[in-house]
């Protein structure tokens, strides 16, 4: 299931705020409290934290756009498979005893 988090009220008067780094990409599983994105206002620097875990489905902003609190900035895949890191590839004896 998607789920898409919104730019959320940082401040009391912000209306925007500035993409400044992003800490994931499209595929990334995250966990909740994760930092998703640096974002500056006018007034301060944050790092906003995944509310949710699941693998990142799309970023809606670029480093450098100016994003609207209370819209779109990253799409979670929520999904049992989305939310769950990808295995491991076994350790063959062979390899570890080399």
């Amino acid at each position: 299931m998607a789920f898409r988090m919104e730019l959320p009220d940082i401040g009391e008067g912000v209306v925007e705020a500035e993409v400044q780094q992003w800490f994931v990409a499209p595929g990334d599983v995250v966990r909740e409290d994760q930092p998703l994105v640096e974002v500056m206002t006018d007034k301060a620097t944050v790092v906003i934290p995944s509310p949710r875990r699941g693998r990142v489905v799309k970023l809606f902003w670029e480093v450098g756009d100016l994003a609207k609190v209370h819209t779109p900035l990253v799409e979670l895949d929520e999904g049992e498979e989305g939310a769950r890191p990808a295995p491991e590839a076994p350790v063959r004896a062979a390899a570890a005893a080399a």
